[in-house]
């Protein structure tokens, strides 16, 4: 008999395979799963089988993050982060703490503000000029579609009342018309372009830490959503094809190559270019990623009716689409040809319309394939939408954490989407009935990619330790669905069919939790840590009371 380099067993083991959901014991050899089952699998332990006694504790298989900026949020992890900041006075006392500890910097950057945290959704340049007057400060939010600038950054990017709104973006000004120290979507490259760029190592840093990182969660893979210049992005492919050759890529990544939007279809050689040599290793470049939006709350997600005003009055912007649908269909056909999958970013009901009827070009020009087209947000969708996701073969990117009622939803989206919209935010059951694909993401760092935080608020639409209203409670999923949204889901939109459950035959990408979550209320999920995160049988983390 050959014995197994790893054995887990005392169970639970949520396989998340249906034909065999449960099981109590695991073996692992050569990096693949060889058996599941029983007090059977046992026999597999000889004198140098590593084994783990699971007490109880739930053995699932990797979770995947189907949508994620781990270089960005690792890099500003170690800048000025402003991620754990809940008001106004925390943001700018965390702003002035990093400056003062960091006089030789140049600009001070960072970021992971959120709009919540300030009157009315907005920053301004003279909170910053408070207390950083002579340097430049560029801080993105925390889901990057926005930026926050001092006066000094302004005046180095030329900015002021005469400056035009760019056709992707726009400038937050005062009465006046002077930039207030907000830019929106493409307005943030205005100022971003004039930032320091971080070195090779700093990048590299940033990925490691952000994978140290995301492993303690239990994360064995993930899609990062930009790959290339955007923004106050930057372009991380040699980062991820450096790492995957050096062997610093413990994870399964796959890259979403961005799609420029000031550019056409003249960019198709230069991302086939790219996907070509950025297959290697763990990673892989084989999606394109198409953002069609903005956001609710700085009113550029296009929606179907305008925004409504403080007074709940009509007030004519129905936000924005950032690629023009027709156009859109005929780039979405061109990619589909060329065997490209499309992460579509669509937050209203207006854009996810446009990137259904995208796919559906493409299906009728080029027929049905294996690509697995994804749409990442899916905030605001109109019902007669819904079962268009089975019938195209489009799954959903859910990111479930957003899906609950908290100060961003009730002050800076809801009373600006009207009634109607409200109710049809985040439709998890009804996709799940519809019979959608559910993939399940996070957006770090827009929050934290904490998958139990996500499930926990996929299964009980309340985020932890609220006493909020349930939010549409009749969305809500059951657990096992959510954990396989987080698993199978993630690596079907990831193309990593050798994981996602846990059968024999597959890579043993694992992880363990401390506890059974099944075992207690839906409303403790979100107390549920990682104990031990497998990737193909090594350990790449172990919790200290592991």
């Amino acid at each position: 008999m050959t014995h197994a380099d790893l054995v887990l067993f005392n169970g639970p083991v949520l396989t998340v395979d249906p034909a065999r959901r449960w099981a109590t014991a695991v073996a692992v050899r050569g990096g693949r799963i060889v058996a599941v089952g029983h007090d059977e699998v046992r026999e597999l332990v000889g004198p140098r089988t590593e084994t783990v006694d699971l007490a109880g504790r739930l053995l699932v298989p990797g979770f995947q993050d189907a949508h994620v900026h781990p270089v960005f949020a690792g890099l500003t992890m170690s800048r000025c982060d402003l991620s754990d900041a809940e008001t106004q006075e925390d943001s700018i006392a965390s702003v002035a703490e990093y400056a003062d500890a960091h006089p030789e910097v140049e600009w001070i950057l960072g970021g992971g503000w959120s709009f919540e945290a300030f009157p009315g959704g907005l920053a301004t340049r003279q909170m910053l000029d408070a207390v950083v007057p002579d340097r430049p400060v560029y801080l993105p939010v925390r889901d990057g579609h926005s930026a926050w600038c001092n006066t000094r950054a302004l005046e180095i990017a030329g900015l002021d009342k005469n400056s035009p709104d760019p056709a992707d973006g726009r400038i937050e000004r005062e009465p006046d018309g002077t930039p207030s120290g907000i830019l929106h979507e493409g307005a943030m490259g205005l100022v971003g372009q004039y930032a320091p760029q971080p070195t090779r190592q700093d990048y590299l840093k940033g990925l490691a830490d952000a994978q140290a990182y995301l492993h303690s969660l239990g994360i064995t893979a993930w899609q990062d959503a930009i790959i290339g210049e955007f923004g106050g992005w930057n372009d991380q492919f040699d980062v991820y094809t450096e790492a995957a050759e050096s062997g610093l890529l413990t994870a399964r990544v796959r890259g979403a190559l961005w799609w420029d939007r000031e550019k056409g279809a003249e960019q198709l050689d230069f991302l086939l270019d790219r996907r070509a040599r950025g297959t290697m290793g763990r990673f892989n470049a084989g999606t394109v990623k198409l953002m069609q939006d903005g956001i609710p709350e700085n009113f550029t997600a296009a929606i179907g009716e305008s925004y409504l005003d403080a007074c709940g009055c009509q007030t004519g912007n129905k936000g924005l689409s950032m690629v023009d649908p027709e156009l859109l269909r005929e780039y979405i056909t061109l990619l589909d040809a060329h065997g490209f999958q499309v992460h579509f970013h669509a937050i209203g009901d207006r854009a996810i319309t446009e990137v259904l009827d995208a796919v559906d070009a493409a299906r009728q020009a080029n027929g049905f394939n294996d690509l697995r087209h994804h749409v990442a947000h899916v905030q605001i969708v109109e019902p007669g939408d819904i079962p268009r996701f089975r019938e195209l073969d489009v799954a959903v990117n859910m990111q479930p954490l957003w899906a609950a009622h908290e100060k961003q939803m009730d002050e800076l989206c809801i009373p600006f989407i009207g009634t109607e919209r409200s109710a049809w935010q985040y439709p998890f059951r009804a996709f799940q009935q519809a019979g959608a694909v559910l993939a399940a993401g996070s957006d770090w760092s827009v929050s934290t990619p904490d998958p139990m935080a996500g499930i926990h608020v996929a299964v009980n639409r309340r985020v932890p330790g609220s006493d909020s209203p349930v939010f549409l409670p009749e969305q809500r999923l059951d657990l096992a669905t959510a954990i396989a949204a987080y698993t199978a889901g993630s690596a079907y939109v990831n193309h990593l069919d050798e994981t996602g459950s846990i059968e024999v035959g597959k890579l043993a990408d694992l992880t363990v939790l401390d506890r059974n979550p099944f075992a207690g209320a839906p409303e403790d999920i979100h107390e549920t840590r990682t104990a031990l995160t497998y990737v193909e049988g090594a350990r790449v983390h172990a919790a200290d009371n592991a």
